[in-house]
């Protein structure tokens, strides 16, 4: 990647509704240019996708939950797995200390937030589940900083 793939990134970042012709004009290259950068992007698997941000609370997601997991280690990609593929997760990290995934997890109430805890504790090898309720959202945005 060089510094034009690095600028087309960042714009799509903030707006990723942009024209081939603005963001040829934005950064003073062709339309063809910035069609065969992006699409180059997204082959290499950079540009992993489009999505719009949305204010969760706004659309009836009130609680957010940071769920840290031990599982049994030789089935923890398993684990992993079984979770990335549940509804309320939005992110499943594989992590080092004492517990070994993170969860962050969106739900409309905690009677939604009760039904997932339960379905994670029912897995066969998860041993142990921490949750942390979010109580205010101080920073959020999944951006990649790219100075």
């Amino acid at each position: 990647m060089d510094e034009i793939d690095i600028k087309i990134i960042g714009l799509l970042q903030e707006d990723c509704r942009l024209s081939f012709n603005r963001i040829a004009k934005e950064l003073g290259i062709s339309v063809g240019t910035a069609y065969n950068r992006i699409r180059g992007l997204e082959e290499k698997g950079v540009l992993k996708g489009y999505t719009a941000i949305i204010d969760p609370v706004k659309v009836g997601y009130q609680l957010t939950a940071i769920i840290l997991i031990q599982a049994e280690g030789k089935h923890l990609l398993e684990v992993e797995s079984e979770i990335a593929r549940m509804d309320n997760a939005i992110s499943v990290y594989d992590i080092t200390g004492e517990f070994d995934v993170a969860v962050i997890a969106r739900f409309k109430d905690r009677f939604d937030m009760n039904k997932f805890i339960k379905a994670l504790l029912k897995m066969p090898y998860v041993k142990r589940t921490v949750t942390n309720v979010v109580l205010n959202v101080v920073k959020e945005d999944f951006r990649v900083p790219l100075h």
